[in-house]
């Protein structure tokens, strides 16, 4: 099985998809002469053409606005945002046309549409250039939320996503791109709400999902050298949610942490934790913890960042808390 980064993992997801189906076309800033801000689009211009790999000015709205249009009489487009903190936006568009079109024309009117990129945290890029917003999509009836956090996952996703007749968010890890992985080759898809247990352990299920997957590896890797088994989740899918595989897990386990980039109040975990106590309360020997970016704007300081975000010995220390070794 072929290794490949997470960049050209979607690169070859979007290739096939775009060769499969003639309705599939790419569209953002600088897609196609500079091949992507982060290169996913790298080679699909010379490939397809300037019909189908669509290079836009600095108009969020007015693409995301196109986006929806074309969607709505039958081609299937993926508009890249080169950051979701610019797909803010493009939000009227997201949630007020794409979401609600089928619902609002009784099931007359679909949009299958794609809007994916980068989101979440890099390296000292500054407040406005560093957040999560999966929770605020996730809040929207008529959109899914996609995270993947492997490269064999973000094509089978990305395929899925293509072919979902529903508008899909699809947000990439910006610190993923250069992450490697084997990724299976041709006809692959991951179908789209479907949790995956990354690794498997019996003291305590670490939910999570993006970049926080190997948060949570790491952590664990770091447990077991103390004798402690943690199950790691990767939720994928954020809309729908796969709450059969996480309420299995902790009703194993008996004890749970939920880890994420975003922020606390009102995060993707709240939904997590409220599914748990709501479902398999009686399993639990010990409350559902919460380990989350802080309650700040992103600092630009490479320390005061490196301290607001989720980390191993964050999730370390919430695993021992649950599991009242401490």
């Amino acid at each position: 099985m072929p290794t490949l980064t997470y960049r050209d993992a979607l690169n070859q997801a979007l290739r096939e998809e775009m060769q499969r189906d003639d309705r599939v076309f790419l569209m953002g800033e600088e897609v196609g002469v500079y091949q992507g801000a982060y290169k996913v689009s790298r080679g699909l211009l010379e490939e397809f053409g300037a019909r189908r790999v669509v290079d836009t000015p600095i108009t969020e709205l007015g693409f995301a606005g196109v986006g929806v249009g074309a969607a709505m009489v039958g081609l299937r487009p993926v508009i890249e945002m080169m950051t979701f903190n610019f797909a803010l936006l493009a939000v009227d568009q997201i949630v007020n046309s794409a979401a609600k079109m089928r619902y609002m024309s009784n099931g007359q009117v679909g949009v299958p549409m794609v809007v994916r990129g980068p989101g979440g945290a890099a390296l000292q890029l500054g407040a406005q250039h560093s957040q999560a917003f999966e929770s605020w999509y996730a809040h929207i009836p008529g959109l899914k939320v996609v995270m993947p956090a492997t490269p064999a996952d973000a094509k089978g996703l990305l395929k899925s996503a293509i072919r979902d007749d529903n508008p899909v968010i699809f947000i990439e890890g910006e610190m993923l791109y250069n992450t490697k992985g084997e990724v299976p080759e041709g006809e692959y898809t991951i179908p789209l709400g479907v949790a995956d247990i990354k690794r498997e352990g019996t003291d305590v299920t670490i939910v999570c999902h993006s970049k926080t997957v190997a948060v949570a590896l790491k952590a664990a890797e770091q447990l077991a050298a103390d004798g402690i088994s943690a199950e790691v989740i990767d939720l994928r899918t954020i809309r729908p949610l796969d709450t059969g595989t996480v309420l299995e897990s902790v009703a194993r386990t008996h004890r749970c942490v939920v880890v994420e980039e975003g922020w606390h109040f009102a995060g993707v975990g709240a939904q997590v934790v409220d599914t748990i106590q709501r479902e398999i309360f009686d399993a639990l020997d010990a409350p559902v913890l919460r380990v989350t970016g802080a309650e700040v704007p992103m600092p630009y300081n490479k320390q005061l960042e490196k301290l607001a975000k989720a980390d191993p010995a964050k999730v370390i220390a919430a695993v021992r808390q649950v599991l009242y070794v401490d």
